[in-house]
């Protein structure tokens, strides 16, 4: 049986909550998402925006059906909500994006209507399935493709909610990637080297770091193609 809250001693180092405040804290349902990288939707709606003070009011705001992630509403104030995942708030015309504050805190930063309907997805695996290639992304998507033209670790900008391909990102030397994982996490930069599962990079300091490949999300090949920051 899955217990329905999580103690918040134990909460990820990623969530902006105090640990001392109060003992329970909302737990996430299972989603594709790792628990480092995302929160559930009434953290979001308390913690971050301030939009509620209470789960109650949390569960009022999501009933009205005005609240959407990726452009699909959704009513479960459990709902995982992760790393450049769009929020949209339809009754006051706001979106979010989820990214990583200076701290390695999940934070949100509004975005505009133009980049409110795009997202950057990582291909983490293909299959073959009836003569089409199925992409399987960071998110937990799903996409069928009549071609095998791109790589695992590569990036797919996203729009929303079409899941329709936009642009697409190489994962190759000189693009500027945003790490998801490690003890950088949070950090940009852009590639200099890529041997086995390795990942040479420089920050804007022109200081190299070495990263694991897993943790490298391609983000554009001269700025990045998303707000990444306020």
């Amino acid at each position: 049986m899955v217990k329905k809250h999580l103690k918040r001693y134990f909460v990820p180092k990623t969530w902006p909550i105090k640990k001392k405040e109060l003992v329970y804290v909302t737990r996430q349902n299972p989603g594709p998402h790792s628990n480092k990288i995302s929160a559930p939707l009434n953290i979001i709606l308390r913690d971050l925006l301030h939009y509620s003070h209470t789960t109650k009011e949390s569960k009022h705001i999501l009933n009205r059906k005005n609240v959407l992630v990726d452009g699909v509403r959704r009513k479960e104030p459990k709902f995982p909500v992760g790393l450049f995942d769009v929020i949209e708030f339809k009754d006051i015309d706001k979106s979010y994006r989820v990214v990583l504050d200076d701290k390695n805190k999940l934070d949100l930063i509004e975005v505009d209507k133009n980049e409110s309907n795009i997202k950057p997805c990582k291909i983490i695996n293909k299959t073959a399935v009836k003569g089409k290639i199925q992409i399987n992304l960071n998110d937990g998507k799903n996409i069928l493709l009549g071609k095998n033209e791109y790589k695992t670790g590569d990036t797919l900008v996203l729009d929303l909610p079409k899941l329709t391909v936009k642009n697409h990102i190489s994962l190759k030397k000189n693009v500027l990637i945003y790490l998801t994982g490690g003890k950088h996490m949070g950090e940009i930069g852009k590639i200099k080297d890529i041997i086995g599962n390795r990942i040479m990079y420089a920050r804007d300091n022109g200081d190299a770091v070495e990263t694991l490949k897993e943790y490298a999300f391609a983000i554009g090949e001269t700025k990045p193609i998303i707000k990444v920051g306020k």
